[in-house]
């Protein structure tokens, strides 16, 4: 059983978390996700049981209690709607194509600055 747990206490960390849950049963895996770039917790994880009925039991008894000061969500955790998340490759735009029929490329122009949203130097910068 996948479980979500929400609300975490950002000082809190995976190994705590696991030792919450064991009391309930056998943990496979725990996983508190972090930001990124800066590594930090974003305050909630997962945490997979393989026992259907002791996972229940740790969601009915840990759900609303209060760990380092918070009080914790924990449910149940359903797969995403449409299936896994897709990735976007960052901040990147798609090009397209313009009303003209040329592509979009990156945006960028020639001689504009900026954040390469300039058009093409035969325009005069305009996109």
């Amino acid at each position: 059983m996948n479980i979500f747990v929400g609300s975490l206490p950002f000082s809190l960390n995976e190994a705590d978390l696991r030792e919450s849950f064991e009391a309930y049963g056998p943990v496979d895996s725990v996983k508190i996700i972090t930001d990124k770039i800066t590594g930090r917790s974003k305050g909630f994880g997962f945490v997979e049981m393989p026992n259907e009925e002791e996972g229940q039991k740790a969601i009915d008894e840990l759900n609303g209690a209060t760990v380092q000061g918070r009080t914790i969500v924990v449910n149940k955790s359903e797969p995403r709607p449409g299936g896994e998340r897709k990735s976007f490759g960052g901040n990147s735009r798609p090009g397209g194509f313009n009303r003209d029929g040329r592509s979009g490329g990156d945006r960028g122009g020639y001689n504009r600055g900026g954040n390469d949203r300039g058009g093409d130097y035969n325009r005069g910068g305009r996109y």
